[in-house]
């Protein structure tokens, strides 16, 4: 039988009720189904608290949209911290990756700790440098070459470089893409004083420019290359870094006491990388699983991107290994291609003397260069060795006559009277004027023609003039590690003067050697 409930019982019961509904609905506030009060809101959990990692546990990387940095996002498994990943599975070390496309906010999210890692280019560094030198930034490694990244793109009826001459250039300043342009003006024998530049926010902003056909020219970044072509009637694609291959080089950047201070996990993080890159460069199978988490990633973050889309990203670079980074820090005695020292040491001398640089000189390489990375890593097979020269296959003179060159530069090497060997001062000149241009432009061939006045029979100076050419082959060839096949060596003799003979001073100008880069 049922006893009646005394007032007490029922008052009881009710705030046992009430209760029960109050921490009900402030878990349900908390857990966010339910909307509570401004002061109530829980605080957003950061991606690294999500994935049960403390946030000061998790190495930040800023990177922009851009196939270069693959290596480590294939091997994070993604973008976030995640125990997925092979960074916390094989070294116990969290790892994410933010995308920081705007220039100043990566810069100020680099001051602020937000990111631990920053993308930067070693060509454009040393305009950044020293507005960063209170964090006393370091080059801790490489990631990758552009390889067809960027190009320039030009109207009908520009077919060489020295076209360019008094032509206007959209570029945008103080980039990767300005940094091209003035090594390809120096590569045809121009400066920037014999151009006009049209100064652009961005390499997007100058293909934009140069699709309304307010430029004749534009320096822009893969596929905006091909959309322009598209867009204007009779352009073309003078030259990419895909002939241009040591001229950009992606590098990350961090502050020197965090680096040393977490000098471990670090280390972890490089190899890890370079594993991945390793392997991205050396299977099939891994190159399409590090398109498909391009593709993922950079869709989910608003940038649509197809597997196939990302793959043809990445085919516009070289994925830098160990090896390569080996090379770029100047720790391969054997190696004399362009490194690390060659690209920051030259643009900086550039930039300052455009007036680009601020703040008093830069600091040397030695100061921000950190190859502790580097030095430490044991990573030994041939997944990591160093990117080999490319290899090309011999040509005739006279095919290569006819071949198109997209730049050309005259350099003036004086000779005894009929020799043709090289003196030291003749050395010294090539290595000033040239070396640098064809060890940058490493895909492309280097048409070498030995020129004469019109002193002496034609026959006898057209056999000078090819000695002498093959000469100064031979000694890049020997001196700087050349493939032999990749000169096309050519005498002119006296037939292609660029001064009249009747003077001392024209013969003079005639005497001359013109170095050529031709597409292969």
């Amino acid at each position: 039988m049922a006893q009646r409930l005394t007032t007490f019982s029922k008052s009881l019961i009710v705030a046992v009720i009430v209760g029960g509904a109050f921490l009900g609905i402030r878990y349900l506030q908390q857990s966010g189904i339910l909307g509570g009060s401004e002061g109530d809101a829980p605080k957003k959990e950061s991606r690294s608290n999500a994935s049960g990692f403390k946030s000061s546990d998790v190495i930040k990387v800023g990177v922009v949209t851009w196939g270069g940095y693959a290596g480590g996002q294939y091997f994070n498994e993604g973008f976030e911290a995640s125990k997925e990943s092979r960074f916390t599975k094989e070294y116990g070390i969290p790892v994410e990756f933010q995308v920081l496309d705007d220039f100043e906010a990566s810069r100020n999210a680099f001051r602020a700790d937000e990111v631990n890692l920053l993308w930067s280019t070693v060509d454009a560094f040393p305009t950044e440098v020293n507005g960063l030198a209170d964090f006393d930034p370091v080059i801790v490694f490489q990631a990758d070459w552009s390889r067809g990244g960027d190009a320039i793109v030009v109207r009908r009826g520009i077919t060489k470089v020295s076209d360019l001459k008094g032509k206007k250039i959209a570029v945008a300043e103080m980039t990767p893409s300005h940094s091209f342009l003035l090594w390809l003006l120096d590569a045809g024998g121009i400066s920037v004083k014999d151009v006009e530049i049209v100064p652009q926010a961005s390499a997007i902003d100058a293909a934009e420019v140069f699709k309304s056909q307010k430029v004749d020219a534009a320096v822009v970044w893969s596929p905006d290359d091909i959309l322009c072509t598209k867009a204007v009637p009779g352009s073309r694609i003078l030259e990419s870094t895909r002939s241009a291959t040591n001229i950009i080089a992606d590098v990350f950047i961090a502050k020197r006491a965090w680096a040393e201070n977490n000098r471990e996990q670090l280390q972890k993080l490089y190899e890890g990388w370079m594993r991945g890159a390793a392997e991205i460069n050396s299977n099939a199978a891994s190159r399409r699983k590090a398109a498909e988490i391009l593709s993922r990633e950079f869709t989910d973050r608003g940038t649509a991107l197809t597997t196939e889309e990302a793959s043809q990203m990445m085919d516009n670079v070289r994925l830098t290994t160990h090896g390569d980074n080996r090379n770029f820090f100047g720790l391969n005695n054997d190696y004399k291609g362009v490194n690390g020292n060659t690209l920051y040491s030259r643009m900086g001398d550039v930039y300052s003397g455009l007036g680009y640089v601020e703040g008093g000189p830069i600091p040397n390489w030695r100061r921000v260069a950190f190859p502790a990375l580097v030095t430490a890593a044991q990573l030994d097979g041939a997944e990591h060795a160093a990117e080999g020269q490319k290899e090309f296959t011999k040509v005739t003179a006279e095919e290569g006559k006819e071949r198109e060159a997209f730049a050309s530069k005259q350099v003036s090497i004086s000779f005894r009277t009929a020799e043709f060997q090289l003196d030291e001062n003749a050395k010294y000149i090539i290595d000033k004027e040239f070396v640098e241009i064809a060890k940058a432009f490493g895909n492309a061939r280097i048409r070498i023609e030995g020129n004469t006045d019109n002193v002496g029979s034609r026959e006898s100076n057209i056999r000078l003039s090819q000695q002498r050419a093959q000469s100064v082959a031979n000694y890049l060839a020997r001196e700087h590690s050349m493939s032999p096949n990749r000169f096309i060596v050519v005498g002119n003799g006296p037939d292609k003067p660029v001064a009249p003979n009747t003077t001392e001073e024209g013969r003079g100008k005639n005497r001359r050697t013109d170095f050529e880069l031709v597409k292969d």
